[in-house]
């Protein structure tokens, strides 16, 4: 077992933040939160944890030093693993232009068993530095890179949802599924190798992935609403509503449905598990429909004003204000940045020009509730609200010790002996980097950071 003394940070809600000086989180032997004691005297702990009953000789606590503080680990919502390789490139091209002549290309090389160990592995290991201790991932279209993804993510301790990208069209010859029955076999290939790797879902689990209905036949899109009716446990991601030029050409090949909802709803797709990335461009009558169907929102906004052809802002308050779920996601090569960090610097900067196209109806987004759309937001909409995203005694423990002073300081805004915690967590949300990230801790596992002279209890 395992005890963390000092700050904590979490998000209760939307728009409730709980900022705690001195806090005790103890953790049992399978990673879960056993005791949360708010404003402790630090002098009191040892009596603390024994009025809790708890075997003091089995517990070793873990003191947070000077300038150091605990907040629950990041969730990333959306993320191409594939495109680790290529962020950064294409900016500024249209959606569908930038798929053709950046992403296809990279993606089809992950047909190299090899060149995907490779890529997946340091994609991994990149997140979770930066604190990523959740990601929802696409793979590509090949079966054996995405058991290769599935595989490093349990080895290495992310939690994860792993999909099997699907594509039968709109797509060149090399870098798309065959057939609709090779794809849609692959896919059930990959839930058989996954549910084998992890029985319990504990820590790695797949994801239906139709990429989105431009690159899928009619036949795939049903095939995979019949797997989703079959296996009530696998969440759904998919492109929704992302930019311009993709609506049109989904209206187009899908002339029968006057809504993308109508369409992903039509072949069962939508639903509480359905990761419905961006968003960006709503009716009312959409808004209505994932809300009552439950869906959930990957708001990427540093891919949202990078690549698509526009400078997208989704209307976040509005999901907000309805009750929308709603994390915050990378999208990898679709933006410039792998760090949720940026994300919610970039959320808040797209929620300010939201306010002003809205005429002042969607105010900006604090800093709170970025943080809690990096964090229990980001785990509702990957159906792990009940699991992770803050302290609630009973969840698992994923979490950061966060470092601001001394080596630990990196380059982010100086610390100042009159700072309070807010202030200083305030401080590293808008200026710090994966050098402030100390540690990493997945399922109560260290999985980033060296174990350093704690004491016994």
């Amino acid at each position: 077992m395992k005890a963390f003394l000092g700050p904590v940070i979490h998000s209760l809600s939307a728009s409730e933040l709980e900022i705690l000086p001195c806090a005790l989180l103890v953790v049992d032997g399978k990673g879960k939160i056993a005791s949360f004691i708010r404003d402790l005297n630090p002098q009191q702990t040892h009596d603390t944890l024994k009025a809790l009953n708890f075997p003091q000789e089995l517990i070793t606590i873990h003191h947070l030093g000077p300038g150091q503080f605990l907040i629950p680990g990041f969730v990333d919502t959306h993320n191409h693993a594939p495109q680790w390789a290529q962020r950064g490139l294409g900016q500024g091209m249209h959606i569908l232009d930038w798929l053709d002549a950046i992403t296809f290309p990279n993606e089809a090389r992950f047909r190299d068993p090899e060149y995907a160990r490779r890529i997946y592995a340091s994609c991994v290991d990149g997140f979770l530095r930066q604190g990523v201790t959740t990601a929802s991932y696409y793979g590509s279209i090949h079966g054996e890179a995405t058991k290769t993804l599935a595989r490093l993510c349990h080895e290495k301790g992310q939690r994860a949802l792993v999909g099997k990208c699907n594509m039968t069209r709109n797509a060149p010859d090399w870098y798309r599924d065959r057939s609709v029955e090779e794809s849609l076999r692959l896919t059930e290939e990959c839930i058989a190798y996954i549910k084998a790797l992890d029985p319990a879902g504990s820590l790695v689990k797949h994801v239906l992935t139709p990429r989105f209905a431009i690159s899928c036949d009619a036949e795939v899109l049903q095939g995979l609403g019949d797997i989703a009716r079959n296996n009530s446990d696998l969440s759904i991601q998919t492109h929704f509503n992302e930019a311009e030029q993709e609506m049109e050409a989904t209206r187009e090949l899908f002339p029968q449905f006057s809504s993308e909802v109508d369409l992903y709803e039509h072949y069962g797709l939508l639903g509480e598990r359905s990761i419905l990335a961006h968003c960006c461009y709503m009716t009312e009558y959409e808004l209505e429909r994932i809300k009552a169907l439950g869906c959930g929102v990957a708001h990427c906004p540093v891919s949202n004003m990078t690549v698509g052809g526009g400078f997208m802002a989704a209307p976040v308050r509005d999901f907000l204000r309805r009750g929308i779920k709603v994390g915050l996601g990378t999208d990898s090569g679709g933006g410039f940045s792998s760090s949720i960090l940026d994300a919610m610097r970039q959320a808040m900067i797209a929620s300010h020009a939201r306010e002003v196209m809205s005429k002042g109806q969607d105010r900006g987004l604090s800093i709170a509730e970025v943080f809690h759309l990096a964090t229990l937001g980001g785990a509702e909409v990957c159906s792990m609200g009940d699991k992770v995203g803050n302290f609630e005694v009973g969840k698992e423990f994923d979490a950061i010790v966060v470092g601001t002073q001394g080596d630990e300081q990196g380059i982010m805004t100086v610390v100042e002996e009159s700072d309070s915690l807010k202030t200083i967590f305030e401080k590293f949300i808008m200026t710090g980097d994966d050098r402030n990230i100390v540690k990493v801790y997945v399922q109560g596992r260290l999985v980033k950071g060296q174990l350093a002279e704690d004491s016994k209890a």
